[in-house]
């Protein structure tokens, strides 16, 4: 399932600091709760899982594939942590899977989609354009039933 929150918003490019654009990027796409209190030791946004779990794995480290018992070690938390925010950003669908071989086993992990953050957004921007189409075929279909 494709989600993301879209709101009008102002290019965050006159700023510097990338943990400050990507925390209000975070927010602004319903990543990161606006407001949010983590439960946990973390003493900000910026100190817990899914934001860490996205700057240091995926974002500084876009080529490279990780597994969930990796970012549970790296975190310390749980694999039920650790999925819940990688299913938030595979909704967005900017995280591809990919199979690697570790310890001589096939594993499951994620990366950002084809190690690059701005081919990945071209998928995301697909998503919305085919969710306002499909809104738009709706509105049309009921202002249609309506006139009839």
């Amino acid at each position: 399932m494709f989600e993301l929150n879209v709101v009008s918003n102002t290019p965050l490019t006159p700023l510097k600091d990338v943990d400050e654009v990507a925390l209000q990027f975070l927010q602004s796409i319903g990543y990161l709760p606006k407001g949010y209190d983590p439960k946990t030791a973390a003493r900000s946004v910026e100190d817990s899982v899914p934001y860490l779990m996205f700057m240091e794995c995926f974002l500084k480290n876009m080529k490279r594939v990780w597994l969930v018992e990796e970012m549970t070690v790296k975190f310390g938390t749980t694999k039920p942590t650790i999925y819940r925010h990688l299913n938030k950003l595979k909704a967005i669908d900017i995280l591809e899977e990919v199979d690697v071989e570790r310890d001589g086993k096939s594993r499951k992990g994620y990366r950002i989609r084809y190690g690059d953050l701005k081919k990945a957004w071209s998928f995301t921007e697909a998503n919305v354009e085919m969710a306002m189409e499909s809104y738009r075929q709706t509105l049309e279909h009921m202002q249609k039933l309506v006139e009839d």
